[in-house]
């Protein structure tokens, strides 16, 4: 069969190649009063990773580490969003409690097993957001005891989508701080505990 297009060179790779490893260029010079919209990781911009509810619990791991995230978003084989998973559900004690209530060897866990089910997830609006200040928002994280934070806004045909995420660790890095989620007293003891460790 004759082809219409013609096909193109394939030159000799250059010594010196490198391979383009890009980041996205975010400001370091961030204070508690700059717009939030400064330290959120927007998805216009970047491409959310999300993994399979069905994967396993190693699967899950691995692909965390191997693209140097420590939450994936869990789907169905549709792409529709299930929930999200985060290294700390995988390393956590999570894993082991689900044994003990379901049974089973820890490898035939799946990431829908241990993930945030969509129904408990906790959203910002993009509107707020983007009246909103860094410490406003590190604030709303330390209230909810998140590392995590998820933005939504409405698309064209009202549908609720995920925009962006924020998260802790990559707001302490562009402030240059650790960002450590306070600690609630909910009883009395707490209360007591609290008052004599100060």
């Amino acid at each position: 069969m004759v082809s219409e297009y013609k096909a193109i060179a394939f030159h000799k790779i250059e010594a010196n190649a490198k391979v383009d490893r890009r980041t996205i260029n975010r400001a370091t010079d961030i204070t508690p009063d700059h717009p939030a919209i400064l330290v959120m990781t927007d998805f216009k911009d970047t491409t959310p990773f999300s993994i399979q509810g069905t994967a396993s619990i190693n699967a899950t791991n691995e692909k965390m580490i191997a693209c140097g995230v420590r939450l994936l978003f869990v789907t169905d084989h549709n792409d529709n969003l299930l929930g999200l998973v985060t290294a700390t559900d995988v390393l956590s004690e999570k894993p082991v409690k689900y044994m003990k209530e379901h049974g089973g060897q820890y490898n035939e866990i799946m990431a829908q097993d241990i993930m945030i089910p969509k129904h408990d997830l906790d959203v910002l609006y993009l509107s707020d957001v983007e009246k909103s200040s860094v410490g406003n928002i590190i604030e709303a994280m330390k209230d909810l005891k998140r590392q995590h934070a998820l933005v939504v806004e409405k698309n064209e045909a009202g549908v609720e989508i995920i925009r962006g995420i924020f998260s802790t660790a990559q707001i302490g890095r562009q402030l240059n701080i650790t960002i450590e989620p306070v600690v609630r007293a909910n009883t009395f003891a707490d209360v007591e505990r609290a008052i004599v460790s100060a």
